[in-house]
């Protein structure tokens, strides 16, 4: 493993709207998933030799003193830049002790992942959840086992991911999917959309937080139209991505609103939360706390 230099590592986010994150904790640096669509490859990122993954250096020791200094406590995120259950973390153990330092200071926790090796801190989830929110996030694009394999080559099957979630709604911790990207002209078909809501109802997960299309940056672009290349070189999908999108960043699903309109019916079908607001009201539901200032006594 090679480490890198750090000053500090849990920074406060510029908003809490992306999932009510107060803070932002990335403890790694690249990625080995593979995962061919991944936007953290973008040059904007300036990370060289992106799978190749990277730890911090004295990472627990910054985590700790951040964490100190924090004046209020809120939700700590991980997952942002780089999946915190990378293979390495086995054996590393760094996103286990930098969760044992989030409970014991008292603050929340949020964790976005495709790994199912986030199962082995269930233990510390459990602790932090009975004094702070916790909320887990895994991706799942499609159910299509053969499909994910082929763009998510090293993360785990889509069951075994849903099967995570169902662990741990088991045990009463707020567990749900995100269902982005959604691949033009590789996943943004009702059957995969559909499949994916119902196979996160069986798995118990409170939400899905979906986003019919994708985006491409610089670099990006030009290493995911490659492997499109590779993967399926009869469907010729670098021509109709450019005659469709250009060099446009945001790239929606030209059935997106179609798309949109039944996904949010069958979560409604099923009681399944998908906008934003209403998973960070309910994963925050009885965690709030009145805090009277000195001058109120």
């Amino acid at each position: 493993m090679e480490y890198i230099p750090a000053k500090t590592i849990v920074t406060k986010t510029k908003s809490d709207a992306w999932f009510g994150i107060d803070y932002n904790m990335n403890i790694y640096k690249g990625c080995c998933h593979g995962c061919i669509y991944c936007d953290s490859r973008s040059e904007c990122y300036r990370i060289d030799d992106f799978d190749k993954v990277r730890a911090k250096e004295n990472a627990l020791e910054i985590i700790r003193d951040d964490l100190r200094r924090k004046v209020r406590k809120g939700v700590v995120g991980t997952g942002a830049m780089s999946d915190p259950y990378n293979p390495f973390e086995k054996e590393l153990l760094l996103t286990r002790h930098a969760l044992e330092l989030v409970d014991a200071f008292g603050f929340g926790a949020s964790a976005a992942t495709k790994s199912t090796l986030m199962l082995r801190d269930m233990d510390i989830l459990e602790s932090i959840k009975e004094h702070s929110p916790v909320l887990l996030k895994v991706t799942v694009t499609t159910t299509d086992r053969e499909l994910a394999g082929k763009i998510e080559p090293g993360a785990p099957p889509p069951s075994e991911r849903l099967d995570m979630v169902a662990s741990f709604s088991d045990r009463g911790i707020f567990a749900g999917i995100l269902l982005m990207p959604v691949l033009p002209f590789l996943e943004d078909s009702l059957d995969n959309v559909l499949a994916v809501v119902r196979e996160a109802h069986k798995a118990g997960a409170r939400f899905i937080y979906a986003a019919m299309g994708m985006t491409m940056r610089g670099s990006q672009r030009e290493w995911y139209y490659d492997r499109l290349k590779e993967l399926f070189p009869e469907r010729k999908l670098p021509e109709r991505y450019m005659k469709a999108y250009g060099n446009r960043y945001e790239c929606p699903s030209s059935r997106a609103r179609a798309l949109w309109e039944r996904f949010a019916q069958e979560c409604a079908k099923y009681g399944i939360l998908y906008e934003m607001k209403d998973i960070i009201h309910a994963y925050k539901r009885g965690y709030e706390v009145t805090q009277l200032s000195l001058f109120d006594l």
